[in-house]
């Protein structure tokens, strides 16, 4: 049965892989797209192939997963809960057309999922949880928000005296290569994810005898199957962000992107998981502000931060239910 539970867990892990890619995408193409710096087909290419490249770099955030959020050695069916609440939260925000987090449903169904199954607190890693996820849940949208709202002021002083169209024709060119740098920024924080619960699984059914090393079969897998996700697309969610939350031209679209791009990079580097969808949605709206206040669609955006709110909590809630469905059905 404990081989059955494995196979299981993987299974619903490169799922939910999968639906990070497609639910994700927008995050790096979105205003790629809508500026027309890219084709759709290009653009998508782009952000599945650097996707993949960027799955392989460290495992700070894997290591984050696996064994810095909870103390106690879970059954694999709990693992397997964990996956199925983030599945369920990220179908139904994707289907709604909100960028929601999928970091932030994974890790709030992995804590609800152990919590369950402990029937207590002493299970969690609570300094590691505020630490690693709390805190960067917090910080880098602002950080995100403020770094493009400076950038995007810097780039209107600079160009102040450049020809508009000549400036559009420029900041066309280097959206390409900033929108190839978010795809890889969030291959090297959101593919880790999946990457730490295999490793999770592996290590507490004895497969793997360390939680901290990450096998480059994982590694791999985890990495090709986020590019097929990606491939595929989230034109739901690509519409929101794209003019969802503020009118977007190519200048605005390089500055948001790379702002979000150092601000994944910088959070990878700390081993952090956030969500690659606060940073590049906040940058977004520091844009959009840095223009004027009213270029924002602030009711738009207010639904976004309470689909952020809800998030955790409601995907702790998934964890939980389904760890109480599997033992029902396992007999347990």
């Amino acid at each position: 049965m404990s081989i059955l539970v494995l196979i299981l867990v993987v299974a619903a892990a490169l799922a939910f892989e999968f639906i990070n890619g497609f639910h994700d995408t927008a995050n790096s193409i979105a205003t790629t797209v809508y500026t027309k710096a890219l084709p759709v087909a290009g653009a998508i290419g782009l952000a599945a192939c650097m996707n993949f490249l960027g799955a392989f770099i460290s495992e700070g955030v894997a290591q984050t997963i696996s064994k810095g959020l909870v103390s106690v050695a879970l059954d694999d069916y709990v693992i397997l809960a964990a996956l199925l609440g983030a599945i369920t939260w990220n179908l139904f925000t994707w289907w709604k057309g909100i960028p929601s987090s999928s970091s932030h449903a994974l890790i709030g169904g992995l804590l609800g999922a152990a919590i369950a199954y402990t029937a207590g607190l002493n299970g969690i890693m609570w300094d590691g949880v505020l630490k690693k996820v709390v805190i960067p849940m917090f910080t880098s949208p602002f950080i995100g928000f403020f770094m493009a709202f400076f950038l995007m002021k810097l780039i209107y002083k600079l160009f102040a005296s450049v020809n508009r169209r000549k400036a559009g024709r420029i900041f066309l060119r280097l959206q390409i290569f900033s929108a190839a740098a978010v795809a890889f920024a969030h291959g090297t924080n959101d593919a880790q994810k999946t990457m730490g619960i295999i490793t999770l699984a592996l290590f507490t059914s004895g497969v793997l005898a360390d939680a901290g090393h990450i096998p480059l079969w994982v590694k791999l897998i985890c990495a090709t199957t986020m590019a097929l996700g990606t491939s595929v697309g989230g034109w739901r969610i690509m519409r929101t962000m794209g003019h969802g939350v503020t009118k977007l031209d190519s200048v605005r679209g390089f500055a948001a992107e790379t702002s979000s791009a150092i601000v994944i990079q910088i959070m990878t580097a700390l081993h952090a998981p956030i969500s690659t969808t606060h940073a590049i949605t906040t940058s977004v709206m520091g844009v959009g502000s840095a223009r004027r206040l009213s270029a924002v669609k602030w009711s738009k955006a207010k639904e976004i931060v309470m689909t952020w709110v809800i998030t955790p909590p409601s995907s702790m809630l998934l964890g939980a239910l389904f760890v109480y469905v599997i033992r029902f059905f396992l007999g347990a």
